[in-house]
């Protein structure tokens, strides 16, 4: 829901003189969401790296995952 108001810079919520909150442009959070996934991926990326590739016959994977494939 559009209230007509477009907030382009951050704002920040005070409480008790002390920064507790921050309102973002819902791109701008929407964009923030994207990198971190981004970087959850490269990360999960290099932990899958670090094991050593194996392989095998599609007939052994698909006795183990019959069921799910």
């Amino acid at each position: 829901m559009k209230t007509g108001i477009e907030i382009r810079e951050p704002q920040i919520v005070f409480r008790g003189g002390k920064p507790s909150a921050v309102i973002l442009d819902i791109d701008v959070y929407q964009d923030l969401l994207e990198r971190l996934e981004d970087v959850e991926d490269l990360q999960m990326l290099a932990r899958m790296r670090e094991k050593p590739l194996s392989f095998r016959k599609l007939d052994s994977f698909l006795k183990e995952y019959s069921s799910g494939v």
